[in-house]
């Protein structure tokens, strides 16, 4: 099987991927450009393009994860208990989410992704640039943090699942504004992104929208950039990331939109 594109539209995609994987692990919604590229450049369905990004992100959820937990943050107080809970709540999340999929028109897909990208963009740059206190304060060490916490992975999941982005595009935005670091955000978010992807990408599968040959030609070069991101996270102040965190998804969402 091979990959029924130009080779300079091979080659676009492959340079995407690379800079996409950068962003998955310095600031976490490095994934949505591959998603986007998928949606924008090429003919191929939404539900192909949710189902061929998400088999990509569990291999990068799982490299990524590996990188944070050797550089300690998912060693860290509540860190592996938040992965935890996160992680199973959100698989529920996204088999409902990529189910819905094959009922959303393309249209609407583009419109519901741009929304999501520039919502999240402002609500966190405009937090960070104020100096405003977290909206909610997330202690996982209690239940009722614990099910704060499993509510949030549903809903992360459900809009993981039916947009075809990794958990790391909505959850590492989502638990900066809970009060998580955000390296440790960076981390969790990561282990997450394994089960949404996994079973999201099942889902697909199952419908028979996940193009392997696709994934391979974008995957391979999101895990490089993957291992990139990973070390220039740990040289970048963390404000300064949730700042270019905020400013990239509010960038994008017009363009998805249009």
């Amino acid at each position: 099987m091979t990959v029924p594109f130009d080779p300079t539209l091979q080659l676009t995609l492959v340079l995407i991927a690379l800079f996409s994987g950068v962003g998955i692990t310095t600031i976490g919604p490095g994934g949505i450009f591959v998603t986007i590229a998928l949606y924008s450049l090429t003919p191929i369905s939404s539900g192909e393009v949710a189902g061929t990004a998400h088999l990509t992100f569990v291999a990068t959820g799982l490299l990524s994860s590996a990188m944070y937990a050797r550089s300690g943050e998912l060693n860290l107080s509540g860190s592996r208990t938040m992965a935890a809970v996160l992680s199973a709540s959100s698989v529920a999340g996204a088999f409902l989410g990529a189910y819905v999929n094959a009922f959303v028109p393309r249209d609407l897909f583009g419109l519901l992704l741009g929304a999501v990208a520039m919502v999240t963009g402002v609500v966190l740059v405009y937090r960070e640039r104020r100096g405003l206190s977290p909206v909610y304060e997330l202690d996982v060490t209690t239940t009722r943090g614990r099910a704060v916490l499993a509510v949030l992975g549903f809903g992360l999941g459900v809009a993981s699942g039916l947009l075809g982005v990794g958990g790391p595009v909505i959850a590492v935005p989502a638990l900066v504004l809970v009060g998580v670091p955000m390296l440790s955000a960076l981390a969790v978010a990561q282990v997450q992104s394994i089960f949404i992807a996994a079973f999201a990408a099942s889902g697909y599968f199952v419908q028979g929208n996940v193009l392997f040959p696709l994934a391979v030609l974008v995957g391979v070069p999101l895990l490089v950039g993957a291992v990139a991101g990973w070390k220039i996270a740990h040289l970048v102040d963390p404000a300064r990331l949730k700042v270019a965190l905020g400013v990239v998804l509010f960038a994008v969402g017009p363009y998805l939109a249009l």
